[in-house]
């Protein structure tokens, strides 16, 4: 049986907080990034992520790496108390974000571009039908 796996990390990127969730599926790490602005409560997290998490758009799937441990409960609330002192977020998680990014960046140039070409045409027409109102009288 496959597991699936999620993390978030809330940390203060200049000047707003950031939260990142992180997905990871069939050894497949996707990421989605939101911000937050003001520091968020604790039951305010729990609430976005009952609101919004199924509408999040997450990046592309990222090869990564999934160990299989048992660990021992306190541990895991030393680490998290641990994390929680530490800045910044996973260098695949960034890499994740960045393609996104990019993604994202590349369809807003082709629908500018679409657009503009389709701007270019209309005026195009538009001369052209002006050019032959004005020859019609002679």
């Amino acid at each position: 049986m496959d597991k699936v796996s999620g993390k978030l990390t809330v940390f203060f990127e200049d000047p707003f907080w950031v939260g990142v969730f992180e997905h990871i599926e069939d050894g497949q790490l996707s990421v989605a990034k939101v911000t937050f602005g003001a520091e968020p409560k604790e039951y305010e997290v729990q609430e976005y992520i009952q609101k919004y998490y199924y509408s999040l758009q997450f990046s592309p799937a990222v090869a990564t790496v999934v160990k299989e441990t048992k660990r021992n409960p306190k541990r895991m609330q030393r680490d998290a108390k641990k994390q929680m002192q530490e800045n910044g977020i996973g260098t695949r998680s960034q890499q994740a974000l960045k393609m996104q990014q990019e993604q994202n960046k590349q369809e807003r140039k082709v629908r500018s571009r679409e657009r503009k070409e389709a701007d270019e045409q209309r005026m195009f027409e538009l001369k052209q039908q002006k050019k032959r109102e004005k020859h019609k009288g002679h």
